[in-house]
């Protein structure tokens, strides 16, 4: 080149013959060099230079990545947690599978960066399947709105339950309700929702009433009463009297309980029992326990008149003249017995409504309305 023949003869006219031509080569070739090495150095500390990132490190496919987490909570549609549901953990490397714990919980740990799919099912529930869930590294998610229903099959055998056995099961709570722990308050039904009786089970409650023990008492202590005013004379006196009236009141109480409670109730489909009503005015419920001398429940649910109680009091008074004292016989023993009897009915309604249910032991389904009534 020109400029390289330039310098080459300046030099020579300095320097001899071989030095020059060492120092030409060594000007050209000494800065290449130098930039090469430079390449090669390492980098000095605070140096910015790219050679080794943070980023470049985390992204080495020989680094494991941080393990990821799911979690969640599993409940029902009143927000009750549901203990032992079966979750199931979708992912690209198969599944897992884990019960939910006490309080409904689960947890899928140690897993790898990816997409995944869980379900959760569990027996008479429905099922429950998540949208996809994509987990970054050392990400922990929490699956929201968990929630199984109740299948149609459960609710189903609640809904058709047996109304006979439901019926069964109230007359023998009936049966231990009584006041005070000791007077018989069987007629009383707290469950406005009660299924009517049939005829077994209205004829069974009619005789458990007329046998116990203080259904007897009451007829002795009337039977004590007629004859401490000397009423039906015809019975006499003294030990015989007393036993004579004492059969007669037995006898009229036995013969209208069973053919107004039981046989009449089962020919016109009726229900024998007083429904305690329990809300509304003091005027409402008195009105209410009044009429129930008269209106009854038919077995169909609906409000009938009281042909079973109205003819049975006629009927038990038909029955009196055979065995009360022939000065006392007649249409005027029948009209007297049922008029009686009906005012009976009304007054121990009244009771049955407002006094008794807060005497009555083993009484169900009324507690609350009881507590605001006798504080």
């Amino acid at each position: 080149m020109p400029f390289l023949h330039h310098a080459s003869d300046r030099l020579r006219m300095v320097l001899p013959g071989g030095a020059a031509l060492a120092l030409v080569l060594a000007g050209w070739t000494l800065p290449q060099f130098a930039r090469g090495a430079q390449k090669n150095l390492p980098d000095a500390p605070g140096s910015s230079s790219p050679a080794i990132t943070a980023q470049d490190s985390a992204s080495d496919p020989s680094q494991p990545a941080a393990p990821a987490t799911i979690a969640g909570t599993v409940l029902d549609t009143n927000g009750d947690v549901v203990q032992g549901a079966r979750a199931v953990l979708h992912g690209q490397a198969g599944q897992r599978v884990l019960k939910s714990g006490p309080e409904g919980q689960f947890t899928f740990s140690g897993l790898p960066p990816g997409s995944y799919k869980l379900t959760v099912t569990r027996t008479g529930m429905s099922t429950y399947e998540s949208p996809v869930i994509v987990l970054q590294p050392g990400q922990t998610k929490f699956v929201p709105g968990v929630v199984l229903e109740l299948t149609t099959g459960v609710t189903a055998v609640r809904v058709f339950a047996n109304p006979e056995q439901i019926a069964e099961t109230e007359v023998h709570a009936e049966e231990s309700q009584r006041v005070l722990g000791v007077i018989p308050n069987f007629y009383s039904v707290y469950a406005w929702n009660t299924p009517h009786l049939n005829a077994r089970q209205k004829f069974a409650l009619a005789f458990r009433s007329e046998i116990d023990p203080i259904t007897f008492a009451g007829a002795a202590a009337v039977a004590g009463a007629e004859q401490h005013q000397n009423m039906y004379p015809g019975y006499g006196s003294g030990f015989s009297g007393f036993g004579k009236r004492f059969g007669a009141q037995y006898a009229n109480d036995f013969g209208s309980r069973m053919i107004g409670s039981a046989l009449l109730p089962s020919l016109f489909h009726q229900d024998p029992r007083y429904f305690y009503k329990g809300t509304g005015s003091t005027r409402s419920r008195v009105l209410y326990a009044i009429k129930s001398a008269f209106i009854c429940r038919g077995d169909n649910g609906r409000n009938e008149v009281d042909f079973s109680h109205i003819l049975g009091d006629v009927a038990a008074g038909g029955l009196a003249n055979v065995y009360y004292p022939e000065s006392n016989e007649g249409a005027g023993l029948i009209f007297t017995n049922t008029l009686i009897e009906i005012g009976g009915m009304a007054g121990t309604d009244m009771l049955r409504e407002f006094v008794l249910p807060a005497f009555t032991t083993h009484a169900p389904g009324h507690r609350a309305t009881l507590r605001r009534q006798f504080p």
